[in-house]
């Protein structure tokens, strides 16, 4: 785990005021805090991804990863986007048995759940709170269809649940690798295990009989070099599929990433951030669907053929680890009821 950062946030916009420090700032320290929801399915209707219901066990995350595009959903809890959203956790503790009371509702059909589709569902907190874990028991009692996208090594830990869902259900995993270079990796991603360590996890996986694919996401303009030594490596270590996304800055991500990227990699930021705009007519995001996961513009364009090249030069197919159709497993296992006392 990377040492703590001095707290930083961008203003909060739906706060009537901002902190500031005056002097030395504080070290930021993780806390975790207790979410109280009584649902824990999360359903999406956007064309850009490709499910509609997933699991978030943790908001906030660990990892610290500069570029992550759900820091702006900190802000709803009341916290900032920066440090807090990598220090101040909120945890669904009873997550498995909010699964299973929707399980058993008639109107669920047994349709692919995602975990998570927001934050690392295996964030350094799950090594000891095991609640993605139980989640997943939970789905293989039920034979319900999953799909795992996560950078931590911590996933190895459960592929006895992951095998029996692969045997009773659906299952597949992504692991994301945006990049190759370590002091890179770094820079960006503080809290996460290194890019060779994360292909060995797509290996033990593969080895143990999981559908794995490779996740470059995001691919970051003026920081895209590596694309072809991830697949390749990724192909070596048993991946059969590949996807990618360019990097998204919705609300106050930008201003954590630019931050972030001027104090760890001041040579090559003014680089990056025009390459970015590159892609996006001249701005650092564009909300649109359809241009917001791909970008526009000829940058964005061969960063796109030059994926697809080396996917299809190391023989992976197009991403998608346990997405898309299936024929349905789903079934509710027999009610249990006490058994009467014969006298």
């Amino acid at each position: 785990m990377a040492k703590p950062r001095p707290w930083s946030n961008p203003p909060n916009p739906y706060l009537p005021t901002a902190l500031e420090y005056v002097g030395e700032i504080p070290r930021a320290r993780v806390r975790v805090h207790e979410d109280a929801s009584r649902s824990i399915l999360a359903h999406n209707d956007s064309p850009d991804v490709g499910f509609s219901f997933s699991v978030n066990p943790y908001r906030g995350c660990m990892h610290g990863c500069a570029y992550c595009y759900a820091r702006p959903g900190h802000e709803y809890l009341g916290f900032g986007a920066g440090t807090d959203f990598e220090t101040q956790v909120v945890v669904k503790r009873e997550a498995a048995a909010l699964l299973r009371e929707a399980f058993l509702k008639p109107s669920w059909k047994g349709e692919l759940v995602a975990f998570s589709g927001v934050t690392d569902c295996y964030q350094p907190l799950e090594a000891s709170l095991r609640i993605t874990r139980a989640c997943l028991e939970v789905c293989a009692e039920f034979r319900n269809p999953v799909a795992i996208i996560t950078k931590s090594p911590i996933i190895e830990r459960d592929l006895d649940v992951l095998q029996e869902l692969h045997r009773v259900a659906s299952v597949g995993v992504g692991v994301s690798i945006p990049f190759w270079d370590e002091v890179v990796a770094r820079a960006m991603e503080p809290g996460v295990a290194t890019p060779r360590r994360r292909v060995q996890t797509l290996e033990a996986l593969a080895k143990g009989g999981i559908p794995v694919g490779v996740s470059i996401a995001p691919i970051i303009p003026g920081l895209d070099e590596d694309v072809p030594r991830i697949l390749a490596a990724a192909a070596a270590a048993g991946a059969t599929s590949a996807g990618h996304v360019l990097l998204r800055l919705p609300g106050s991500v930008a201003a954590v990433f630019e931050e972030r990227l001027r104090e760890a990699l001041p040579l090559r930021a003014e680089r990056v951030l025009h390459r970015i705009r590159e892609t996006r007519g001249g701005q650092l995001y564009d909300a649109r669907f359809g241009v917001r996961q791909r970008g526009e513009g000829e940058y964005a364009h061969t960063i796109g053929r030059l994926f697809e090249t080396a996917a299809r030069k190391v023989g992976l197919g197009p991403g998608g680890w346990g997405l898309g159709e299936r024929p349905s497993t789903f079934r509710r296992p027999p009610r249990q009821t006490p058994q009467l006392s014969l006298l």
